[in-house]
Order: C-alpha cells, then sequence, then structure tokens
C-alpha cells in the first residue's frame, strides 16, 4: 500500500489516500518517487478540459528510483534514477516513422488501463501513464529514461513535462536563432523554463508577459530583459519594446483565445508564434482571410516542447550541469501530497511558478 492522490471523478477533490500497487508485470517497472511537479495539464485533467479515465491517480512529472523490475526489462535496473515519460513513443505509428515522436498515436494509451486498487477494491487509471502524484507507481518500461549524470532526481522531475516543453517550444517548435526578441505569455512553470530557454538561444531581447505583477521577479530571474502586465494595450506595447516592429517569435503559455490572439498580434510582419497552452474547446480564436495574408505570419501548436526525450534530456543535462539551466529556478513551492488542491488552487488564481512534490 501507498499513499497517492486520487481524482475520484472529473470535477472531485483530490483524495489523498492509500492505494494497492501490483508487482510490476513483464515489460514494467516499479517506481518510488522522489518528486513530482504540479503542471497546469494535471488541473486541465481534473476540471474535464482535457478527457482521463476516472477513478485516476493524476501526475505526468516526475522522478525517482526504480524499485523492481518485470520480466524483459533491461535498459534500467533497481537502483536506477529515472524521469517519468508520460507520452512514451510507440515506434511504429505513421508519426513515429518521420520522426514526430511527439504526435505517437499511441502515446496515451496506458492510460485507459487499470495499474492499481484503492484499499476497498476500486480499479484505478494512471492519469497521462504514469500516476506521478503517488509515492511510488507501476509503470511501462518506455515510459521511464535514465536519469542524467550530475542532475539530482529533485531537478530531474521537472524535466519530465516544465523543461523539456519550454526548451522545445524554443528550439524545435519556434527555432529561436540567436539576435532575435521573443516575448512569452504567461510566467508559470513553462513559461519560466521558455525564458530560460530563450536565454539559452541567444534571444536579445527577452519578453516575460503576465497579469500579475509580483511575477516580475521571477520572470527577471528566468532571463526576461523586459516585463509587461497583461492589459488590452499589451500588443501595442511590444511593439514599442521592439523598435515598433513586434517580436519575432511569441510563445503562448497559457492556453487562452484571447492570449494566443494578443501573441499572435504581438509578433512583427512574418512573425512566429507558438502555442504551448492547453485550452479548452470553447476556446474560439478568429482571423480574417486579409490578415493572414497580410501579416505572412506562423502560427503553429507545440505539443510537449515537439520534443524527443531520449535525445533532449542529454542536452538539457548538459545545460545544467554548465549553469546555463536553472531548474530549481522554476520551483516557488514545494509541498507534500497534501498540498497539491492547494497548488491547484494557485495556478487557477495566477499565483506562482512551478509547485513541486518532494516525497
Amino acid at each position: 500500500m501507498v499513499r497517492a492522490a486520487v481524482l475520484p471523478a472529473v470535477g472531485s477533490p483530490l483524495e489523498i489516500t492509500d492505494i494497492e500497487l501490483p508487482e510490476p508485470g513483464p515489460g514494467q517497472v516499479r517506481v518510488r518517487l522522489a518528486a513530482a511537479g504540479v503542471c497546469h495539464s494535471d488541473l486541465s485533467l481534473s476540471n474535464g478540459t482535457m478527457r482521463v479515465p476516472t477513478p485516476c491517480v493524476l501526475g505526468h512529472e516526475g522522478a525517482g528510483t526504480i524499485v523492481s523490475v518485470g520480466e524483459g526489462v533491461a535498459h534500467v535496473a533497481p537502483g536506477d534514477g529515472v524521469v517519468l515519460n508520460w507520452a512514451p513513443s510507440c515506434g511504429s505509428c505513421h508519426h513515429c516513422a518521420i520522426g514526430e515522436v511527439w504526435l505517437c498515436a499511441g502515446a496515451l494509451t496506458g492510460s485507459a488501463n487499470v495499474y492499481a486498487r484503492t484499499a476497498g477494491g476500486a480499479e484505478l487509471h494512471p492519469g497521462l501513464n504514469v500516476a506521478a502524484f503517488a509515492e511510488e507507481t507501476v509503470v511501462a518500461a518506455n515510459c521511464v529514461l535514465p536519469v542524467p549524470d550530475g542532475v539530482p532526481l529533485t531537478d530531474a522531475a521537472l524535466l519530465g513535462c516544465a523543461v523539456l516543453t519550454g526548451y522545445g517550444a524554443v528550439h524545435h517548435s519556434a527555432r529561436v536563432r540567436e539576435g532575435e526578441s521573443v516575448v512569452v505569455y504567461g510566467v508559470g512553470g513553462v513559461g519560466l523554463a521558455t525564458l530560460q530557454s530563450a536565454r539559452i538561444a541567444g534571444a536579445s531581447t527577452i519578453i516575460a508577459v503576465d497579469v500579475s505583477e509580483k511575477k516580475e521577479s521571477l520572470a527577471r530571474g528566468a532571463g526576461a530583459t523586459e516585463y509587461v502586465v497583461a492589459s488590452d494595450t499589451t500588443a501595442k506595447e511590444i511593439r514599442k519594446l521592439t523598435g515598433g516592429q513586434g517580436a519575432d517569435v511569441a510563445i503562448e503559455c497559457v492556453g487562452r483565445a484571447a492570449t494566443i490572439r494578443t501573441a499572435w498580434e504581438s509578433t512583427r510582419r512574418g512573425g512566429r508564434t507558438t502555442v504551448v497552452g492547453i485550452g479548452g474547446k470553447d476556446q474560439q480564436v478568429t482571423f480574417n482571410a486579409l490578415e493572414l495574408f497580410h501579416w505572412g505570419r506562423t502560427l503553429s501548436g507545440c505539443v510537449y516542447g515537439n520534443s524527443n526525450p531520449a535525445l533532449d534530456l542529454p542536452v538539457l543535462a548538459d545545460h545544467i550541469r554548465a549553469g546555463r539551466l536553472d531548474v530549481e529556478g522554476l520551483v516557488t513551492d514545494r509541498i507534500g501530497l497534501d498540498g497539491i488542491a492547494g497548488a491547484f488552487d494557485n495556478m487557477l488564481a495566477g499565483k506562482g511558478g512551478r509547485a513541486l512534490v518532494v516525497f
């Protein structure tokens, strides 16, 4: 029996309770969690913005130590530190075959499985495959990757989503070039990772935008050279800060129609907007045909940073060891399992950066 944060049903509060984990079967591993990040996607799953089978254990950004392995598992062994990979590639679908592993058609099939039971015997699903909001979890072996040398386990937890997403949005999706100007909308965990990644890419002007004026110090610590409190005139302010042209790149980490539209409007003619934030179906973004032609801007979605975790984790580790990437700087709250509900409330209120559950 291990302690876990269970979501009984969509829209219900989390319940901190004991669950019963089986021993790992063929092709599975059991992981003792060291830390798990509380991501806005977990909030979106709990409130129904994204679908998830329930009851389930949420949490998809985590790292820990292998406790035991099932038959046929060879790439990790008990005692190894691992990062959880919530979207493993199947290696055989169309997208995997053409190298777009972040769009794997089978990445989330494991979420429909029954992986554990409550103390009363009710079946539980693993939210986004890995169920990281628990002291221990059992996952498919392809859902874990070795922690790179020199990266503490608690830091490695954030590599599993926030850092991969923010870094990938800058380097894989927007493809920021040295000397370009970048504006980042939303200074949460992913936004902070995006700001750091823009700095690593050599962006000349890095503008952070958020509804809270209290996040300015966080944003500047992550690399922002300018800070704008969101308003009806945000796009105009961005143009003033970029010589009247608009930013070369805008990266939206909020997932709201109005913010996506503003991000697009704040880029220069021919600029690039990458949407990282996950919004609901009710968030409709509209454009007219003439402006699309005239401005020549590019608008693109970004899933998991368009990253390949197996290739990107060693790169991120190099940046961490060299001091270019400060993972601890993303964390504003260290909590226990009991603190997850409060972390959800803070995200809804736009407070803080990443909350990290430390076991």
